[in-house]
């Protein structure tokens, strides 16, 4: 005889919750609707695999801290915003992320650009890819504190692993030196194996001007923007709209 409350008990112990859930479900069935063992099998399998995912999912997301609980499926398209559905559905498999490819979103103040950032970010985290989004304040800090610290180094190996880092408010204060140089290190590492979103109020032909050192600036530029997806959105302020 078989004891299934042994059993429930056992597949909780191993933290087999999508497979409690459906032997739970169906136990309860009368013996005519059973499923094979086959049947039953798949069932198991394909809801342990299901509530995986989910966690695997929330947890990336609450590691990411993305700043917006953004949504590809709500970006607001139109030829106002200079944005197509086709656009994000050509982005929506994150097959970017598997390329190392980056993202340049820019655009005016208010127009969407982190939001953006953010929906293509938790794609990513559903998908089955790490995230970490980072305004440009909080990696100075970030940079600033490992010095202090004497964990650099360490910090530099962490953002080398990320699948996909976004940057976010590029272009806002001026980069200080320190920052100018780990900026480069960590594109540099990056590059050709992993992907990183960067949204900015200035045009990127304006981007080597601001980083105001021609021998830095031709190295990142080199190393963001040679497999780079462009979105240079345009319109209102999408804050005063709502």
């Amino acid at each position: 005889m078989i004891n299934t409350d042994q059993t429930m008990e056992q597949l909780t112990q191993l933290k087999l919750h999508g497979m409690a859930q459906v032997y739970t479900t169906t136990i309860g069935l009368p013996s005519h609707e059973l499923p094979t063992i086959h049947e039953m099998m798949a069932l198991l399998v394909e809801s342990e695999t299901r509530t995986r995912t989910e966690q695997r999912t929330q947890m990336y997301l609450k590691i990411s801290s993305l700043r917006y609980d953004a949504i590809l499926e709500q970006v607001q398209c139109s030829p106002g915003r200079n944005l197509t559905r086709a656009q994000l559905l050509a982005m929506a498999d994150c097959s970017f992320v598997q390329r190392a490819e980056n993202i340049l979103i820019t655009g005016p103040t208010g127009c969407g650009k982190s939001y953006l950032a953010c929906a293509f970010g938790r794609q990513a985290c559903t998908l089955g890819y790490k995230v970490l989004y980072l305004g440009m304040n909080r990696f100075t800090e970030k940079l600033a504190l490992s010095k202090l610290e004497g964990s650099y180094i360490k910090l530099l190996n962490q953002l080398e692993k990320i699948p996909l880092i976004i940057l976010d408010d590029f272009g806002l204060t001026p980069l200080e030196p320190l920052v100018k140089v780990a900026l480069l290190q960590v594109l540099e590492d990056r590059y050709g194996k992993r992907s990183t979103i960067i949204t900015s109020q200035l045009p990127v032909n304006k981007w080597h001007q601001y980083i105001n050192e021609p021998t830095l600036a031709d190295a990142i530029m080199d190393r963001l923007s040679g497999s780079a997806h462009r979105f240079e959105l345009k319109g209102e302020s999408l804050r005063k709209k709502s």
